[in-house]
């Protein structure tokens, strides 16, 4: 969900400036409160997610804009809203662009308020610099963790990288939810490196994004991580799974992408990791880190 608003940040900046005497409100999960403050001029409305009502009554939105898809259960919502204008892609009922697949995100979004009439620019994806400092400034931050078991990469190599770059002065520090800190802790175990480095489970979002904003490298998985590292210009190496890189990969900068996209299956729900990830080793993760320049 993190990179989901991180690909949309675009396109808000430009809604921002086509309604600003408006009350801007972005419809997401609690957790995203601190995220959403990096993008600026937003309020954040709890929403669970669309197996439950937006909680706004009928009638109080002006403007209603379908930054989830083009599905469905996302345009029941916004039409429960009763808004007076209603902004998304074409359906049955409803004006709009077609959806394209295999677009990147970023450029979905901004070509759907272009098409409405909002000017909008898909580089326009940078975010305000954290309110908190990093805990860990200049170290290089390995995330671990992702939300589903095919963009996992295995904990051994994850540890091969870290062990290796510490014994080349590299500060190690290991990130990722409280679920996923179990598996820091392993990846720092078999790397021979102390917990202290590992910061999994314990930092509140803003202190992620700080930590990412102030890092001296990045390794992560397609995750919320990455797409922080490249809001904030941080060189990152991105090891690709189940998501085609040309729809979810960095924009052009410090940022390495690894992935063997000839063997991706594409299953983002799978429990085990997507053999697009399998494919990326550990010489390859050492190899891309080394061709990166300095932050």
């Amino acid at each position: 969900m993190l990179g989901d608003l991180l690909v949309a940040v675009p396109a808000l900046r430009a809604l921002r400036r086509a309604y600003p005497g408006h009350r801007l409100v972005y419809a997401a999960p609690a957790w995203l409160e601190e995220a959403l403050e990096l993008v600026g001029g937003y309020e954040l409305l709890p929403t669970p997610g669309l197996d439950a009502p937006i909680p706004a009554g009928p009638g109080r939105v002006d403007v209603a804009v379908n930054l989830h898809g083009s599905g469905p259960e996302s345009e029941a919502r916004l039409a429960a809203l009763e808004a007076g204008t209603v902004i998304g892609h074409r359906t049955v009922a409803m004006p709009g662009p077609r959806w394209i697949d295999g677009i990147h995100e970023r450029e979905r979004w901004t070509r759907l308020l272009q098409w409405h009439g909002i000017e909008a620019d898909s580089g326009d994806y940078r975010l305000l610099p954290p309110a908190v400092a990093s805990p860990r400034p200049g170290a290089t931050v390995m995330h671990v963790g992702a939300a589903y078991g095919s963009r996992l990469w295995p904990a051994e190599r994850f540890a091969g990288v870290a062990r290796k770059l510490a014994a080349e002065g590299h500060k190690i520090v290991l990130t990722g939810s409280a679920a996923e800190r179990p598996r820091a802790v392993e990846v720092a175990r078999r790397a021979g490196l102390g917990e202290e480095g590992v910061l999994a489970g314990n930092l509140r979002l803003s202190e992620f994004a700080a930590c990412i904003a102030e890092a001296g490298l990045v390794i992560s998985a397609d995750t919320g991580a990455a797409h922080l590292a490249s809001a904030y210009s941080r060189p990152s190496v991105v090891l690709f799974g189940p998501a085609p890189v040309g729809a979810w990969g960095p924009p052009p900068g410090p940022h390495v992408v690894l992935t063997d996209a000839r063997a991706r299956l594409g299953d983002t729900f799978a429990a085990t990791p997507d053999p697009a990830l399998l494919a990326v080793t550990v010489h390859d993760v050492l190899a891309a880190v080394r061709g990166l320049p300095p932050a």
